[in-house]
């Protein structure tokens, strides 16, 4: 019974510094062979260089705590739409589809890490800060990543006709 949807959503407990229920999934999703307390310890420790950054730079517009800019770096890398190969007559075709609210979360979740990851030669804490305070400000390699699908599904729209 693969593909199910389970109760996980209703059951996650929010974190217990911010009390926020996006930050709990993305630490579980940062979270390595169920060591949960040591994805707990880089997360926050990534967020305090976020709030020590916030502090020191005092840029205007921005954010003033660091959960805020987390909040706001993965609405920054969410996408609209992403382009999926659909099989007509023999022929695949790239398709511009919607994307569902809980799939946004999980592709942002995913860029972001695969771009933390990515990078090597610092503490991961450090380069989680650097990547959420970028897509925050709609810059690094996760806000690439949703440009460069949305670039593609608009690309594509004439494909769009395939969608049902």
């Amino acid at each position: 019974m693969t593909g199910r949807i389970t109760r996980s959503a209703t059951q996650l407990r929010p974190d217990p510094r911010y009390k926020n229920r996006t930050l709990s999934k993305f630490i579980n999703c940062v979270m390595h062979d169920g060591e949960k307390a040591v994805a707990q310890r880089n997360v926050y420790n990534a967020l305090d260089l976020i709030q020590a950054r916030i502090e020191k730079e005092k840029i205007e517009g921005f954010p003033p705590t660091a959960i805020e800019v987390f909040q706001k770096a993965i609405d920054n890398v969410k996408p609209n739409v992403e382009v999926r190969s659909k099989r007509v007559g023999g022929a695949n075709y790239q398709v511009p589809m919607q994307v569902s609210e809980r799939r946004q979360m999980s592709l942002a979740f995913r860029w972001i890490l695969e771009a933390v990851r990515g990078e090597k030669g610092k503490p991961i804490a450090d380069r989680l800060a650097k990547e959420l305070f970028d897509a925050a400000k709609n810059e690094g390699k996760a806000a690439t990543t949703r440009e460069t699908t949305h670039k593609m599904a608009d690309a594509n729209k004439a494909f769009a006709h395939f969608a049902w």
